[in-house]
């Protein structure tokens, strides 16, 4: 049996978004999916992308894993399986977004964890070979300050700007932002605050969205 919150949630579905919007359904199942954005961010429940950007059904190719990080590109696919990479390989080149926008998120558990070196979840640690990616990252931001908040949070920026270089590393990415088809974005969500930053491309600053 499904958990209860669930069954409920179905329910209101049903006789809700999906009796209004049943013709974008018929048509997203009759014509696939076109999304134009891609958002690849975390997994933590506090942070879901169509809640956020208050997104409608085919509207977001929305991609979430541990810290939302965006590995490099490797030349050999073979040594180990890629889901992320999977995903960016189909939202380029089978749904050829014209956006991809990698959303961090304040009070993220998978940076925190690797900032402060905490102990493995199991023998395999799953999360801390994941998040050993960062290493980079850490090293650049330094050790920590007396401002604990300041530091975490540069670290958290620092993840975003890490996953977007990687993008890059993608030939079919570099293609199509070379040929202006393409843009990269950063942002980044303050959980107790609603506070959405997105990344200056110029100044490389994090900057809270203002209403114009």
């Amino acid at each position: 049996m499904l958990p209860r919150r669930l069954t409920d949630g179905y329910r209101s579905f049903l006789h809700g978004r999906l009796a209004t919007e049943r013709a974008r359904y018929l048509e997203l199942a009759e014509k696939g999916q076109h999304p134009d954005i891609m958002v690849i961010s975390c997994g933590d429940s506090r942070v879901a992308p169509e809640t956020i950007f208050d997104a409608g059904p085919g509207e977001m190719f929305v991609v979430r894993n541990i810290a939302g990080i965006v590995p490099p590109c490797e030349e050999d696919p073979e040594t180990a399986f890629h889901g992320t990479s999977a995903c960016v390989e189909f939202g380029v080149n089978a749904l050829e977004v014209g956006h991809i926008v990698i959303m961090g998120h304040a009070s993220c558990g998978g940076v925190s964890a690797y900032a402060n070196q905490a102990a493995p979840l199991s023998k395999r640690d799953f999360i801390g070979k994941w998040m050993s990616q960062i290493r980079p990252v850490a090293e650049a931001v330094g050790p920590r300050t007396d401002d604990y908040a300041d530091w975490i949070r540069r670290m958290e920026w620092g993840v975003v700007e890490y996953s977007m270089r990687n993008l890059m590393t993608f030939p079919a990415v570099r293609e199509r932002v070379e040929a202006g088809t393409l843009a990269i974005h950063g942002a980044y969500f303050g959980v107790a605050t609603g506070v959405l930053f997105i990344r200056n491309p110029e100044t490389g600053r994090f900057e809270p969205y203002a209403e114009s």
